[in-house]
């Protein structure tokens, strides 16, 4: 390896980074340097030029993400080596977020770095690759801006509860928030009627951070009765284009006094990232910091292979057009049967949604799904409903569900189904 290669070595522990230099110095590298903190890595790299730098992505402070972020922006950036204990998903989604945003990657490792890994970066040192697409999503209003301002200020947008069943024990371990507005002139109205306008007229932020406070306060209020359940927010991916993203969902969470592990956002696989580098960027960052994160849609969007294996998801929630009917249409099946098992072969939780049929449920059982949702087993319900349902009794594990076991019989006067869409 040529001595005029120089090399910055970012780690928080000082014991690795002793470690990593005197293995890169053994390989043949001239100059190695080392820093625990990634500020003043990046002030290193404004007072010199460097060839390569290692990166660790658990530090206090700036993460390793928001140091990669940072890096792009230098008119002369190093090649970059990913050395981390994290999961291997989560490393190659920061991978695909440096590339997107211009960097040369030369690799991704685990921690801790050894002789072999060395001999790797000394092999591929030279090698990286550059891309980048943008798309843009397009939606007609139907809404005025200014009525939907009011109707997020006013809370007239509120989230109702749609419980997941376990399909092991039958007990409820997760619910999803879904959006409601209970429109004065209109009475309650279904998302498909609004979140186009929302959309176009960029308030998805606001109803993000409006549905993550109804579920923090939801998740509040079920911790009091005894119930510890994950909640569900669906994230509109083109908001992660704001890097700071991330800081404010947790902040929000921690403020609550709620770990974030409780909270899972939902990417909506059908929605085209509006920067694809951004996109990895903001999705590593959100499970760097606990939360769970969900592939939505499964099956129905652009690139779901490349998506599912690029992006560190820890559940798959496959679309309901591959779940209802499944049981008795031998391809819909199939088809079920596939994506169950690739998520459980990806350590995934397996969610079905759409569920209409105890035909189905059965099926599900069958194939190895986890838990399923929909509105065999409820519609998406009011939070004292949802309190309710949370105490009933539930089904044997694998007794033939019917129709009238979901929901239970406590129920079934504190809503009016008539009004609900079937949710999944």
């Amino acid at each position: 390896m040529p001595k005029t290669i120089r090399v910055l070595v970012l780690d928080d522990h000082p014991i690795q980074c002793l470690r990593v230099k005197r293995l890169l110095e053994e390989a043949g590298f001239g100059t190695v340097h080392t820093t625990l903190d990634a500020r003043q890595a990046l002030a290193l790299l404004q007072q010199q030029e460097y060839d390569l730098v290692l990166v660790d992505l658990h530090m206090p402070e700036m993460d390793g993400v928001q140091f990669i972020d940072a890096l792009s922006d230098m008119p002369r950036a190093p090649i970059l080596a990913i050395v981390s204990s994290c999961s291997r998903r989560l490393m190659n989604s920061v991978g695909l977020m440096a590339k997107e945003k211009g960097l040369a990657v030369l690799g991704t490792f685990p921690k801790p770095l050894d002789a072999s890994h060395v001999q790797q970066i000394c092999t591929i040192i030279s090698t990286g690759q550059r891309a980048g697409t943008r798309f843009k999503p397009e939606h007609e209003p139907v809404f005025e801006r200014q009525v939907l301002e009011r109707a997020i200020a006013r809370r007239e947008l509120q989230a109702r509860f749609q419980p997941r069943r376990s399909l092991a024990s039958g007990k409820i371990t997760g619910a999803e928030a879904l959006v409601r507005w209970n429109n004065p002139s209109f009475g309650l109205l279904m998302p498909d009627s609004f979140l186009a306008s929302i959309t176009r007229h960029r308030l998805d932020r606001a109803l993000l951070f409006l549905m993550l406070d109804d579920a923090i306060k939801a998740q509040k209020h079920w911790h009091a009765l005894g119930h510890r359940i994950t909640v569900s927010v669906n994230l509109p991916t083109g908001l992660l284009d704001d890097p700071e993203l991330p800081d404010h969902l947790q902040q929000m969470t921690a403020r609550a006094g709620l770990a974030t592990r409780d909270i899972c956002f939902e990417l909506l696989e059908t929605e085209r990232p509006l920067s694809p580098g951004q996109y990895h960027m903001g999705a590593s960052r959100l499970r760097l910091k606990g939360f769970g994160l969900a592939q939505d849609d499964f099956g129905m969007g652009y690139s779901s292979m490349y998506s599912l294996i690029s992006t560190p998801f820890t559940e798959m929630k496959i679309d309901r057009h591959f779940v209802n009917g499944a049981a008795a249409d031998e391809a819909r099946g199939a088809a079920l049967v596939a994506a169950v098992q690739l998520g459980r072969q990806l350590g995934l939780e397996v969610v079905a949604e759409g569920v209409e049929s105890g035909r189905d449920l059965e099926f599900l059982r069958l194939i190895g799904c986890d838990s399923a949702q929909g509105y065999l087993i409820s519609a998406a319900l009011e939070l004292d409903a949802f309190s309710q349902l949370l105490g009933c009794s539930v089904p044997p594990p694998f007794s033939p569900p019917t129709r009238a076991a979901f929901p239970p019989p406590c129920l079934t006067s504190r809503y009016d189904a008539s009004r609900e869409t079937l949710d999944d």
